[in-house]
Formats: structure tokens, sequence, C-alpha cells
């Protein structure tokens, strides 16, 4: 091999100067090389509260999409059973981020942790109350009636609570049964098992095919339904949220997947049901494709706009929690630390 002397001698001027810039442009290459090998996609393990549900659809969309992959993110889909045990996840350290509902950070809030949303999925929670049996027209007719929930303290009953009081009524006034989201509350309603339920769709769509005659006593899918229930145009429900300790310590991260959720929203916004159906997986759909295109298309509606929180929004998400929580209620809560835009900000 030859030594550096001998090279120094062989090479001189501008030829020694060409040499050692090929010579370093030679070793910056070769070390991006190994850098792109040796790279790996971001591990991020998201914790949805009841994957089926539609209000959560496009949290699976977004992987099925590719969109995860398109931010360098290797996502982990974790299914629960309700956003209380998602809830439960994050805080015990086994997920990294939930995709539930926005008033979770405010009731943490209330007990001192910081959590924080990152990007509005829906701007409206998509809750509709319902009522089959007879006598029951308007929400002051709940009184002494059994009302379907899908489990104690979930956000179904946090929402029938304030149904009955802005209309006059106790929580106590009436009685709550636990029929889950999906088979189970469609079979409670249809069978009379309860008076009246707090559902969601596809749930409702299949019980209102089964039942045309129930009657809708309010219903937060559409802008006018959430105006008229909360008094606000838009209100939070399905989010993407963390503990602020990891969106600090993982702003890249979160920033990309915010950048796949906001695309994946848009997608939806802009696609025709039966292309979100055909795009959907098989446990999503139930066996009657006009129904699923009806719920599609009513949840299509309540996507947000742009992946955008407001003060008046969660004011009204901490008025509905208030009825329920005493926390809430009597604690001081600083809502603009239960959210931040800066990332969907960055996504536009």
């Amino acid at each position: 091999m030859m030594g550096f002397a001998e090279l120094k001698r062989n090479v001189t001027g501008r030829g020694l100067c060409w040499f050692f810039c090929g010579l370093l442009l030679a070793f910056a290459t070769a070390g991006c090389g190994v850098q792109k090998r040796g790279s790996a996609h971001i591990a991020i393990r998201l914790a949805i509260g009841g994957q089926v549900q539609l209000i959560y659809l496009p949290a699976t969309l977004a992987r099925d999409l590719g969109y995860y992959t398109d931010e360098g993110l290797d996502v982990t889909l974790q299914d629960f059973p309700g956003g209380a045990k998602s809830l439960e996840s994050l805080l015990g350290g086994s997920s990294d981020v939930v995709c539930g509902f926005y008033e979770h950070t405010v009731q943490m809030a209330a007990q001192g942790r910081d959590l924080r949303a990152f990007v509005d999925i829906l701007r409206y929670p998509g809750l509709v109350a319902v009522a089959s049996a007879k006598g029951i027209n308007r929400v002051e007719d709940l009184k002494g009636k059994n009302i379907g929930i899908s489990a104690p303290g979930s956000a179904t009953q946090l929402f029938l609570n304030y149904l009955l009081t802005k209309h006059g009524l106790k929580p106590a006034d009436s009685s709550t049964a636990s029929i889950g989201m999906s088979a189970t509350a469609v079979g409670a309603v249809t069978h009379g098992t309860v008076d009246a339920a707090i559902m969601t769709d596809p749930a409702f769509h299949m019980v209102l095919k089964q039942m045309p005659s129930i009657r809708v006593l309010a219903d937060t899918r559409t802008g006018s339904g959430v105006r008229e229930v909360f008094g606000v145009e838009t209100y939070p429900s399905a989010v993407l949220y963390s503990t602020g300790s990891w969106i600090d310590a993982h702003p890249d991260a979160t920033a990309r997947l915010t950048r796949a959720m906001i695309r994946t929203i848009t997608w939806m916004r802009t696609h025709s049901p039966e292309a979100v159906r055909a795009q959907m997986p098989q446990e999503f759909r139930t066996d009657d494709e006009a129904t699923d295109l009806q719920a599609i298309k009513a949840t299509q509606e309540m996507l947000s706009l742009d992946g955008r929180l407001t003060p008046e929004s969660v004011e009204a998400v901490k008025a509905v929690l208030s009825v329920s929580l005493d926390d809430v209620r009597r604690g001081s809560i600083d809502l603009s630390k239960t959210y931040t835009n800066q990332f969907v900000d960055r996504a536009q």
C-alpha cells in the first residue's frame, strides 16, 4: 500500500486538494449510507377505546392507507373496551398516545395531571339519545326510565347526565344500564331491555333500520344538533392525546402522527362513502351495505375540518363534565394547557 509520504509526493497542488475533497465526500457518503441502513421507523403504541367504532375509524385507516409508514412511524394499534381503559394504559406506561375523547384531558387536569390533545379528529361527538318505549317523546319524559349507556363513567353517561340537567331533571331521576356500544346495544334497544339509550354509529343506524319508529331526543352528529345541545359550533370528542412529558420528549413523533391523521381525515372527507367502506377492515362492516354507507356518511359530516380545538369548544366540554364530576366543577383548571394546536399548525 502507498504510504502517506509517497502519496504526498505523487499528488501535489490542485490535485492534492481535489484528492482530499473526494476522500471526504467518500467518507460522508459512506456515513450516510450506514445511517440510512441502520435507521428504523419511530415506534408508537396507540391505544384506542373501542377500535371498531366509526368515531375512531381514522386511527385504523391511517395505518391501512399507509400514512403512518409515509411519516416514518411504526404504529401499533392497541384495542381497549373503552376510553377509561385506554387512559389507564397511557398513565401506566403501556401506551404512548390515546385515540379517545378529549374530555379525559380535562378530567386529568382536575387531578393535577398534564395530558394534552394535539389533533381533533371529530368536530361533533356523534352521540344520539333515542327512545324506544312508549310515552317518551322528549328528554323530560326520561324521568323514572331505564336508560342504556355504554359503561359507568363513560362519555355516554356524562352526556346523559348533562342532557337531563339541561332539561330540568337530575341524573338520579333515571336509572342506567350498561349495554356496550355495538351489537349488545342494538339488542338492548330492539328487545326493550332499556326504555332509551345513548348510542353512536353504526349501532344507531342498525337500530333505526329495525325500528323506524324509534324517536330521536337529541342528535350530536350534526352542526345544528351540537348547537342545540351545547350552544357551540364545534364540540371536540375523538382526539389524539398523550401526556405532556411524552409530547415534550417526542415533538418530531407527535408532528408526524399529526400529519398522518390530518391526511386521513382529509381522505375520508373527500372520498365517497363507498370508497371509505371499501377501505375499511372487515370487522368495521356489517352485512348490510346500505346501513354501513349511511353511518359512514354521518361520520364524514362529523370529521374535523382542520384538526384544531378552540377555546369556546373546550369550555363546552368542561361544562358537560361539571355536571357529573365534582373535581372538575370545583377545581381550578387552565383549559389552555389541556390541548395544543402547534402540531396541527405545522401540518397545514
